[in-house]
């Protein structure tokens, strides 16, 4: 789920050689790290969570050493529905007083394509660490075209998009959900 950075990694692909590492930070107003699941066979379910950071180091001479962490605010989940919403934050779900953030490090990159890649890493929920491999496309890298606008999207930006699938049984809910799908986008900057 903090998953959604993982896609920068994906720049170590493409970026151009750098003389050293270079720090992205994802921007809160166009993030978005959206799940969904499937009620009880009866019809396909959607929420995400509203407040997600993460911060990404790239030195594109040694993607090998490029470094993730994400973190979600737990009590952010929203589903357009309050009384949902206030369940997944209970005891049966996300347990948010207890675990407030959901956390994503990533492990490794492996490149698929010019502008794909599997990022694998480790997503901790309610206490509890899973491996996770997010299918990641790098969708933009470079300065953003809004900077000629907007003075705050001057800079080096990078755009991706990243999905997975996560297993939920391990985390224990208190009422069978079945897998997740993760769908993350996400811009970030250079700092």
């Amino acid at each position: 789920m903090r998953i959604l950075v993982t896609a920068a990694l994906m720049s170590l692909l493409i970026l151009p050689a750098l003389a050293e590492t270079r720090t992205y930070k994802t921007d809160a107003g166009h993030t978005e790290v959206r799940f969904g699941w499937d009620h009880a066979g009866v019809s396909r379910q959607h929420g995400e969570f509203d407040r997600a950071e993460g911060v990404l180091a790239i030195d594109p001479a040694d993607p090998a050493s490029a470094t993730l962490e994400v973190t979600i605010d737990a009590a952010s989940v929203s589903t357009g529905v309050g009384p949902l919403d206030d369940h997944l934050k209970n005891a049966d779900f996300l347990v948010v007083e207890e675990h407030p953030t959901i956390r994503f490090v990533s492990t490794s990159v492996t490149p698929t394509g010019d502008t794909t890649a599997d990022v694998a890493g480790e997503v901790t929920l309610r206490g509890v660490t899973v491996p996770v491999t997010l299918q990641v496309e790098l969708i933009h890298q470079g300065p953003h075209p809004v900077a000629q606008f907007i003075d705050y999207y001057k800079g080096d930006w990078l755009g991706f998009h990243a999905s997975t699938e996560i297993d939920t049984a391990p985390f224990g809910f208190a009422l069978p959900v079945g897998p997740l799908t993760i769908d993350i986008s996400t811009e970030m900057r250079a700092q």
